[in-house]
């Protein structure tokens, strides 16, 4: 074992002591032949019970699984009563507005808001009316609604700079 690595010698190490288990293996064979004998290591095979041997193949454990395999009893199944299908719930009633006077109804502009106030009203239409909020099948009404309460506010906000600059305000 000079001269090798200490890899090389734990190897060669393991190799002997492989082939010395291997030879009392088939001397005690020779002796003990009326069972199975001691499982060394995990295989894909099944240990059989019985067969005289340590592993059997695959085919023949899964003949073993399924001798075991008992089928479950059979239980009739009950009939299902029709469920009655609950109407769809009615559409929030504002988001079927979408004329842009109805929006600006519903937003009560008046002309004499802040751009504060106008800011706070934006926020709260959008709590109620975002697209992302609505039914799915009126969700293009509700994209309408904010459109058209953005380009109200919008426009509202430009008239109230133009009023100050003019001195109007």
């Amino acid at each position: 074992m000079f001269g090798l690595t200490v890899f090389e010698s734990v190897l060669e190490r393991l190799k002997a002591e492989a082939r010395e288990a291997a030879e009392q293996d088939d001397e005690q064979e020779i002796e003990d032949d009326e069972g199975p004998g001691e499982i060394r290591g995990l295989t894909s095979g099944f240990a059989g019970i019985g067969t005289g041997s340590i592993f059997v193949s695959g085919s023949q454990a899964a003949a073993a699984y399924l001798d075991l395999y008992e089928e479950p009893p059979v239980v009739p199944l009950e009939p299902q009563r029709p469920v009655a299908a609950e109407p769809p719930p009615a559409p929030p009633p504002h988001l079927l507005r979408i004329a842009p006077e109805e929006v600006a109804e519903d937003l009560a502009l008046n002309g004499k808001e802040g751009v504060d106030d106008l800011l706070a009203r934006r926020r709260s239409f959008a709590r109620e009316n975002h697209p992302d909020r609505a039914p799915e099948d009126l969700r293009v009404n509700a994209t309408v609604r904010m459109k058209i309460a953005n380009m109200l506010i919008d426009e509202t906000i430009r008239r109230i700079a133009v009023e100050k600059s003019l001195g109007l305000r």
